[in-house]
């Protein structure tokens, strides 16, 4: 590896991974803390939108942890963003000149939070001059920490992750999740999954795109899609897949950019077949 793609993952003496890994444990453990304790939990773009004081909080931790250690960087956050998809790409492009960005789910997988319904996360990544470069997601029911460095490998507890092997998608295990935008996006995924689930061991869908992604990259999952994402639910993940072996694109097969919304994670072997057949059903959104 070149001196150039070592360089930015530390300034100043200070690790961007050793601070990603620290934020996301210490906000981990405080929202696995609050479970079962939420006084209010609020509608933002749907019904099926949800946000209580434990995202915010889990949010405001994160981002005070992480701009104590780089004060000069710019900062993405899942609550600091009016609801919608509009409002999500607009804020994107509001920081898409920013040479470091930090891009963070402070609880991914709300929802499931609210019910008590133990899959859920912390996402943290940073990207640099628009790729990520780090990326760490933590599942603390499971005291899970999945770490990616890019061109330096994804990782679970020290151990160095792979995706499966599988190479067809009737030997494949998949996840997905239902939008919460129920008038567009709900329909596009529903196409695919009609397509998919017959073509498939079977589809999971466990409410938490990072987990989801990290799942692929530890070979747990072969694959995953989903319609109508946001960068904070894919960023981290999409580099965890990625340096584990695995090939993120958009549903059409285009690369992945923090711009995604409609996200292909697999292990690579089983892509393109599961591609067409997303493409066939109309289920791409794209």
């Amino acid at each position: 590896m070149s001196t150039v793609n070592q360089e930015p993952y530390r300034v100043g003496g200070k690790s961007f991974t050793a601070v990603a890994i620290n934020t996301a444990a210490k906000a981990g453990e405080w929202i696995k803390s609050r479970l079962g304790d939420i006084r209010q939990v609020h509608v933002k773009y749907s019904p099926h939108d949800l946000v209580t004081e434990v995202d915010k909080g889990s949010e405001k931790m994160i981002k005070n942890l992480i701009m104590t250690h780089f004060p000069h960087h710019a900062f993405l956050g899942e609550e600091g963003v009016e609801p919608g998809p509009l409002a999500s790409a607009s804020a994107l492009e509001d920081v898409s000149e920013a040479e470091y960005l930090w891009i963070v789910d402070p609880v991914d997988g709300t929802t499931n939070y609210v019910h008590g319904f133990p899959f859920f996360s912390v996402s943290i990544a940073l990207a640099y001059k628009g790729e990520v470069i780090v990326g760490v997601v933590y599942d603390p029911m499971r005291d899970e920490l999945f770490v990616a460095e890019k061109g330096k490998g994804a990782y679970l507890r020290s151990v160095k992750l792979n995706v499966c092997g599988q190479v067809s998608l009737s030997d494949s295990l998949v996840a997905t999740g239902f939008p919460a935008d129920r008038s567009g996006a709900l329909a596009v995924n529903m196409a695919g999954m009609t397509a998919i689930v017959p073509r498939v061991r079977n589809v999971r869908n466990a409410g938490s795109a990072a987990l989801h992604m990290a799942y692929v990259a530890s070979g747990r999952l072969t694959g995953f899609w989903e319609i109508g994402l946001n960068a904070w639910d894919l960023a981290a993940g999409a580099l965890l897949v990625q340096e584990a072996g695995g090939k993120v694109t958009d549903t059409a097969g285009s690369p992945y950019t923090l711009s995604v919304r409609n996200v292909m994670a697999t292990n690579s072997s089983i892509h393109d077949e599961m591609q067409q057949v997303l493409q066939e059903a109309g289920g791409t959104g794209l």
